[in-house]
């Protein structure tokens, strides 16, 4: 039992130290890579563009190396912290998230038609994208404070019901902004948890009725802003409006399809040198890795974004705990759904809704919320390694039950 409980001190123990070699080397080589390239490619957007830089070609890459690097971080911080105090810091991580989208509805600032932002001098900050985590945190463990120990096959419908609970408040919040980027993929986050937690099917059929109800009712009733409605107009008929919702969908599939096998070559790329994708730096950035990296490029993109939801899927199946489980189950089903919407976007296959892509896109509240989920996937796979063979027995079940 000493020899055990040494062991463990080593690789993650009190002491809060790193042991490099015992983290999980593929995510993090991804993550790092992705990061790099996402450098790049923000670089690449800005650096024929004066009229967001000022003259500074180089001020979006300077400041998003920044981001990575506090990213990076956050990131080795969570990783290193004792497991009990992840657990222990979650509800206040939750309740600082949902102060952040209260105070952004009191005082925030509206960019492109939502009201998401808090700015603090020449400082800004989203918390709808860390209220992601937040409610991932928060639903794992509402789950693992009331069933751990006793390794039920089916959470019951309390449970659930608390889960949706917690999912709920920022919900709400995220709508009133309104958000529907965020919304979307944080539905589909709710979703995945749900279904990690080892709930009912028919608690799945529900969410997806609901959702469907939801959404007929928010365009039968006005509910979404006239903007928000014209984008999924385009996104059936992109022809339909080609000067106005139509233009994004339109002027990106074109960078993309540019770039032909190969690319049109880094920084050549005739869309993006151009300026003709809007907010290209941010939610549509994989249209510069289309236009100038080429197909080969653009499926690196996806292939280490893939990478990523496989290493958060591994290690939520390999975990000894509900908590680190159903956690990172979700934080895969979170990257997997945005990464999706934003490329899909991006495609003309999904409707613009202004989700930056997880790692690449430019800015901060993005960058820290993935780097976050990141350390709290390498803390849940330290824990597992260091368990003692005894205590991995009982976990030997399927993700999902119905």
């Amino acid at each position: 039992m000493a020899t055990r409980t040494s062991a463990r001190s080593r690789r993650v123990g009190s002491t809060g130290r790193l042991r490099w070699r015992e983290l999980d080397l593929l995510l993090l080589g991804a993550v790092v890579l992705l990061s790099i390239l996402g450098c790049v490619l923000v670089w690449s957007a800005t650096i024929h563009r004066d009229d967001l830089t000022g003259g500074d070609s180089r001020a979006f890459l300077a400041k998003q190396v920044v981001n990575v690097g506090i990213g990076l971080g956050l990131m080795v911080v969570v990783a290193a912290t004792d497991h009990r105090w992840v657990r222990i810091l979650a509800p206040i991580a939750y309740g600082l998230a949902v102060v952040g989208l209260v105070l952004v509805l009191v005082m925030g600032t509206t960019v492109n038609g939502s009201q998401s932002w808090l700015m603090f001098g020449g400082l800004s900050l989203q918390p709808s994208e860390l209220a992601k985590l937040a409610v991932v945190v928060g639903m794992a463990l509402v789950v693992a404070e009331r069933s751990e120990g006793r390794w039920r096959d089916r959470v019951g419908t309390v449970d659930v019901l608390l889960m949706l609970a917690v999912a709920a408040v920022p919900a709400v919040l995220i709508l009133a902004q309104p958000d529907l980027g965020t919304m979307l993929v944080l539905s589909a986050t709710v979703f995945g948890v749900v279904a990690a937690s080892g709930a009912h099917r028919r608690w799945l059929a529900l969410l997806v009725g609901s959702g469907v109800l939801v959404a007929i009712f928010a365009v039968v009733t006005g509910f979404l802003e006239q903007y928000q409605v014209d984008r999924f107009l385009a996104f059936t008929d992109p022809g339909l409006d080609p000067r106005g919702a139509g233009y994004n969908v339109e002027q990106a599939r074109i960078a993309v399809g540019n770039g032909g096998l190969f690319g049109q070559g880094l920084f050549d790329g005739s869309q993006t040198s151009s300026g003709f994708v809007p907010e290209q730096h941010t939610d549509f950035v994989f249209t510069v890795a289309g236009e100038e990296l080429g197909l080969v490029g653009a499926a690196f993109v996806i292939a280490l974004l893939g990478i990523i939801i496989w290493r958060a899927l591994a290690i939520a199946a390999r975990s000894d705990d509900v908590f680190g489980r159903i956690a990172a189950a979700g934080i895969a089903c979170w990257f997997g759904f945005q990464a999706f919407q934003n490329i899909g976007m991006c495609v003309g296959i999904m409707p613009v809704t202004g989700v930056p892509l997880p790692f690449v896109s430019y800015g901060g509240s993005s960058m820290f919320a993935g780097m976050l989920a990141i350390g709290l996937l390498q803390n849940i796979h330290l824990r597992t390694i260091s368990a003692p063979a005894s205590r991995m027995q009982p976990v030997k079940r399927v993700l999902v039950r119905g």
